[in-house]
């Protein structure tokens, strides 16, 4: 017999004695299981959901709704301005990246793609450098916090030195709904 003949032989003899006899029931291996949204790190920003009225420096701005959708995997933001506007996002967590993204959109086409995370207790996400109205190069950092008192802190700004200065364009608080 060939070396290669019995090393085959070998496998072959291996794979029937370990085989199910005829008519035994075959267990089927187990496959990992599908992915989803439930790790927690999904849940990072779960503290924005509701209903809410939105005020900056005690005055009313508007309201917003947040609710999640697509079994937990997004978070949908409807937003109304006090002077009818209207804008919304779409945010998620992705795992590949291990970052979340949120792209947002108003009814005078304004829009912003962020990206970030969840650091020190609040979600901070920013954009690429994209043209200001006068085509200069701005970044913008939004900062969403869980207040004790139940509140969140939307706090938006732009930088346009690249992040060495900050200056303020929205500091919201979020209010529930009664």
């Amino acid at each position: 017999m060939h070396r290669v003949t019995g090393i085959v032989l070998g496998f072959v003899l291996a794979a029937a004695m370990t085989a199910p006899a005829r008519g035994e029931a075959q267990t089927p291996s187990a496959s990992p299981p599908a992915p989803d949204c439930s790790a927690p790190e999904h849940r990072q920003f779960d503290f924005w959901l509701g209903s809410w009225d939105v005020t900056e420096k005690g005055k009313p701005a508007g309201t917003n709704t947040i609710a999640a959708d697509l079994k937990g995997c997004v978070l949908l933001e409807q937003w109304t301005a006090a002077s009818g506007g209207r804008g919304t996002s779409l945010n998620y967590y992705d795992r590949r990246t291990r970052s979340w993204h949120q792209a947002w959109i108003d009814d005078r086409g304004g829009s912003l793609r962020l990206t970030g995370g969840f650091q020190d207790g609040r979600m901070v996400m920013q954009t690429e450098p994209v043209p200001d109205a006068k085509g200069d190069p701005a970044v913008h950092r939004i900062t969403w916090s869980a207040e004790a008192d139940g509140s969140v802190r939307q706090l938006w700004e732009t930088s346009k030195d690249e992040g060495k200065a900050w200056s303020t364009v929205f500091d919201g608080r979020y209010v529930k709904k009664r």
